[in-house]
């Protein structure tokens, strides 16, 4: 059975930094693709960032990028989020998930799914 469980949500000032993290257990997480999705109250689930399994390989959605940057360790089995710079409208539940295939923008793509942690950013 994998499961994914983020950590490292909270409150955070706008400008500041803030890292979360997803550890993935079950199996190792260099048999995934990773990747981070979020969603605010009233919005639907959208995707942020994703890593192929050896972290050569990265993407991002444009409201992110140069502030967000997705990592992993997977002598750790554990993938980051580094969030610099956030802004208020980052303000949402930030997910993990993974993929057994390569990367994907889409939600529908991933297999497992953390439960989520919050990220609220003050302006």
């Amino acid at each position: 059975q994998v499961q994914l469980v983020e950590s490292g949500g909270g409150w955070v000032q706008a400008g500041g930094s803030l890292r979360l993290s997803c550890a993935v257990s079950g199996r190792t997480a260099s048999q995934f693709a990773m990747g981070w999705f979020r969603q605010a109250p009233g919005k639907e689930r959208e995707f942020v960032s994703t890593i192929n399994w050896s972290g050569s390989s990265t993407f991002c959605v444009d409201s992110v990028k140069g502030r967000f940057t997705i990592s992993r360790d997977n002598a750790k089995n554990t993938v980051y989020l580094q969030m610099n710079s956030p802004r208020p409208d980052d303000t949402a539940v930030y997910y993990c998930a993974a993929r057994s295939r390569g990367t994907s923008w889409y939600a529908r793509d991933y297999d497992y799914w953390g439960q989520g942690t919050q990220v609220t950013v003050s302006a």
